[in-house]
């Protein structure tokens, strides 16, 4: 029956009541969290999909960390077949919990627990509770090695792991891909994080892992909470392997996922945070910023100098240089004039190009109209005497919105309007946001940030004016050229948190690489308008920041996808908007780390619009070498940026002390751009149900051990191997070829894997080994272009690369490329058996292009084109070519 095969009364015990929080009395002293009595379980309810319990403390509270709370609620819910609940809170509801506001709740199905692949058991006293495969036996959670400490700011929740354990994520890290599980902390508080050290709290905050165990399956953890943490592994003696959750609040809120595979873990998390959101088709092509430009002149240049170099640009960006001393929605008036930055935005947008630039969320404290206009809408965080709040950034003191407030969206929503209105502002095209963890520069406790920023030179002096243009820029109009001219409360209940806390320094202290809590970020005893604290919030205000961001986006193009890229980040963000990896190093370490990176946000944290700093932000001028090679390793990130600071050899590919760099960017941009429609396929299924666009090499091959722990190799889509090279100024390469078939991307030609490494002794440093995957069907286009305007023009080349049956598929969606809602779409489904191709599908979308050739490889040892004599024409246009508009089969021999 359904009572003892799920739902497991080991022991049972007798309560007395209590009161709903065990506060500490003056003559109580604390304890060792290793004295903590834990709690006992009772007033078991039980349903078909779901059941909740009484938690009382066990015995003598040890008000360790905070106040032991006496009396808390389980609750657990069957949600779907391959999902459980599983939520620990206090019985009064006060404690803290991160709002359905800010990260909605999934659906429940409520299925009967009996039809679970899940089931949960629990010890009555001291309560514990463990997670199980059904299929398999397997024990995925167990909390039975530590008591439960839930106190008023401090959890502690540990389950045991088999030894040596295959787990990942735990974000944002730049540690190994797969985690070490020996004396290994992740602390989750974000942190403007330069040169973004190994070891250290980074950006964004990532609680959720994946533990894959081979052939008996992945499963993922998702802890649903925003409060600062330490997560720690270890396996000692007296403990076993372990996993530990350290909390500085909130409550337990657990989403466990079945899996089996890891890419159903994937697809299931997404369920949970939300599918990312469908970026515009030009996203997709290459992006060039650099912080330090002198003005809109040198921006010009840079645009004009890639034409020059016949390097294709997509999409230039222009950093805070812009601002009025870096007061955000304002130009500098000498620098970067109105009328100036209208006829560059025109200019770019006649050459079908795009524009974006920076917006922070710091305003400047200044009698100015953004930061009027806030105050006026009560937009910003205040102290508790109902002043705004002050910190220090880039212009000097500043206020910070409220992303709670009522009135921030609409205010925000104005800015946005007026600044960058079509026709009066600066028409840009996207948005990048920066400093949002929030980022202040002046330590705690900030007592005088007009000070601080006078003392440490905030805002920074802007460069010379230049009266003129000193280099042409071609393409642009006379304006652009040398000798142009120039015009000029807190309440009780309602999960706010409970009373009495010490926001500041708190009793147990997560490992912050900045130090206190509130240290170079915001005071976390700051009280948001709708009651919350900053202490519980703070790892939410990236997120927050990008939503109204996005929002205020839509407010001025409602037709149009939004590309907004962002630094901070949590749980949910990719439903919102896209990631860059922050203030990378110009570094080999720096370049190899950024494989890792991408593949967690893009297969693991569902944030699938990520890449690096192109060539490497700061620390050090980067190497003609390292720039070529990241040149192409960037070519097969979802988002392909090249960015840098203002204190290093500027690193735009078409330098002419970057010869190694000029040709490789224009390989690795022409070989993207052909694969720009299989990418941003890949990038629409991942919308639809969660399919990771990057793939770890597990996720391909999860039986394979020997994949288990690579990370500097990885699958673009699921279809292309891509393995860089990634040993320092080396020109050869190691790489795994797990048991199956490829195809050589550049030759063509057939290789077998046999689950062993690979050494190519030669890689130039403008090549990058490729490899088709047997068993899958590529669209290509047939030809590169300068703009992925002009790449929409170019017909198609689809290519079969068969597996060792001898069968392969695939997929191309088609739409047009930029609006939220697409008036006609095509899916088109590729199938090659038995020596048949067809294509099957929907054909909605007309691209106004063809399949110019279908390519089968590896038959007879070498390749064939269909034998249609339309497809043999490799001069497209006089190719009558197959429609994308209908069915067609075809004999390929």
């Amino acid at each position: 029956m359904l009572a003892s095969t799920v739902f497991t009364l080991i022991a049972s015990a007798s309560f007395s009541s209590c009161t709903a929080i065990a506060r500490r009395a003056n003559n109580t002293t604390s304890s060792s969290i290793d004295s903590c009595p834990g709690y006992t379980a009772s007033n078991v309810v039980q349903s078909g999909s779901s059941f909740t319990a009484d938690l009382n403390l066990a015995g003598p509270a040890c008000n360790t960390y905070g106040t032991d709370v006496q009396n808390l609620t389980l609750s657990v819910d069957y949600q779907t077949a391959q999902r459980l609940h599983v939520q620990i809170y206090d019985q009064a509801e006060q404690v803290y919990q991160v709002p359905d506001s800010v990260l909605p709740r999934p659906n429940s199905s409520n299925v009967d627990a009996n039809s679970s692949e899940l089931s949960f058991t629990y010890t009555t006293n001291p309560f514990s509770f463990a997670v199980t495969r059904k299929s398999s036996g397997d024990v995925l959670f167990n909390t039975s090695g530590a008591a439960l400490v839930f106190e008023s700011q401090y959890l502690r929740l540990r389950t045991q792991l088999p030894d040596s354990p295959h787990l990942y994520g735990l974000g944002e890290h730049t540690d190994p891909f797969q985690l070490n599980a020996t004396n290994y902390t992740r602390t989750l508080w974000s942190r403007d994080a330069y040169t973004i050290p190994s070891g250290t709290n980074l950006y964004g905050n990532h609680p959720v892992y994946f533990d894959h165990r081979g052939g008996s399956g992945t499963h993922g953890v998702f802890l649903l909470n925003s409060n600062g943490m330490d997560i720690k592994i270890n396996n000692t003696a007296e403990t076993g392997q372990y996993l530990e959750y350290n909390i500085l609040g909130g409550i337990v809120d657990l989403y466990f996922l079945a899996g089996p595979s890891p890419t159903q873990v994937s697809q299931q998390y997404a369920q949970v945070v939300g599918l990312p959101v469908m970026m515009p088709y030009w996203g997709f092509g290459f992006h060039q910023c650099r912080y330090g430009m002198q003005d809109v002149w040198e921006v010009s240049e840079v645009v004009a100098n890639y034409s020059q170099a016949n390097i294709p640009l997509e999409t230039m960006w222009t950093d805070i240089d812009y601002m009025d001393y870096r007061k955000v929605f304002t130009l500098d008036p000498d620098r970067f004039p109105l009328n100036l930055m209208q006829e560059l935005v025109s200019t770019i947008h006649s050459r079908q190009q795009h524009y974006i630039v920076m917006v922070d969320p710091a305003v400047a404290y200044y009698n100015y109209t953004a930061f009027n206009n806030g105050a006026s809408a009560n937009a910003f965080l205040k102290f508790s005497n109902g002043s705004i709040y002050e910190g220090v950034v880039w212009p000097g003191p500043t206020a910070f919105p409220d992303w709670f407030a009522p009135g921030t969206q609409d205010y925000w929503n104005g800015e946005f309007a007026s600044f960058f209105d079509a026709t009066n502002g600066v028409d840009i095209d996207a948005l990048w946001i920066d400093m949002n963890e929030a980022s202040n520069f002046c330590h705690y406790p900030c007592s005088d940030p007009q000070g601080y920023a006078n003392s440490n030179g905030d805002p920074p002096q802007p460069p010379p004016v230049r009266p003129s243009p000193p280099y042409p820029a071609p393409g642009f109009p006379a304006n652009f050229q040398p000798n142009g001219t120039i015009s000029k409360r807190q309440a009780g209940g309602d999960m706010l948190g409970l009373p009495g806390r010490d926001f500041i320094n708190p009793p147990y202290q997560i490992g912050d690489a900045a130090g206190s809590i509130s240290n170079l970020t915001l005071n976390t005893d700051l009280i948001h308008a709708n009651g919350l604290a900053e202490y519980d919030t703070h790892n939410l205000y990236g997120t927050m920041m990008s939503v109204v961001s996005r929002n205020a986006m839509l407010n001025r193009r409602p037709a149009d996808r939004p590309l907004v890229i962002t630094r901070s980040t949590f749980a949910g963000a990719g439903a919102h908007v896209g990631h860059w990896l922050g203030d990378n190093p110009a570094t080999w370490d720096g370049y190899r780390i950024s494989i890792a990176e991408q593949l967690e946000f893009a297969a693991l944290f569902q944030v699938p619009m990520v890449g690096s700093d192109v060539c490497g932000y700061t620390a050090y001028d980067t190497s003609d070498q390292l720039c070529a090679r990241w040149s192409m390793l960037g070519a097969f990130s979802p988002f392909y940026r090249d960015h840098q600071d203002n204190e290093h050899l500027a690193h735009e590919f078409y330098r002419s002390y970057l010869p190694m760099t000029n040709n490789a960017s224009r390989i690795a941009i022409n070989t993207r751009y052909l694969l720009l429609d299989y990418i941003y396929t890949a990038l629409y299924q991942q919308t639809q149900d969660g399919t990771p666009l990057l793939n770890p090499m597990f996720f391909i091959y999860p039986n394979d051990t020997n994949t288990f722990p690579l990370q500097l190799q990885f699958f673009f889509g699921n279809a292309l191997l891509i393995a860089p090279v990634t040993d320092d100024n080396s020109t050869s390469v190691t790489y795994y070829l797990p048991d199956d078939i490829y195809y050589d991307w550049w030759t063509r030609e057939p290789v077998r894997g046999n689950g062993s490494y690979v050494t190519e002794g030669y890689v130039g440093f403008d090549g990058i080994p490729i490899f088709y995957r047997g068993g899958t069907i590529i669209p290509q286009r047939i030809n590169s272009a300068n703009t992925t305007a002009e790449l929409r023009k170019q017909d198609f080349e689809i290519v079969v690369a068969p597996g060792l049956d001898d069968s392969a598929s695939g997929t191309l969606y088609l739409d047009e490329g930029n609006a939220i809602d697409q008036p006609q779409t095509s899916n088109i489904d590729f199938s090659y058996e038995g020596g048949v191709f067809k294509m099957t599908g929907s054909f909605g979308y007309d691209p106004g292009v063809s399949i110019a050739k279908i390519t089968l490889l590896g038959s007879g040892g070498g390749n064939s084109t269909s034998t249609n004599t339309s497809l043999t024409v490799q001069n497209k246009e006089e190719s009558k070519g197959i429609s994308l508009t209908a069915e067609y089969t075809t004999t390929l021999a």
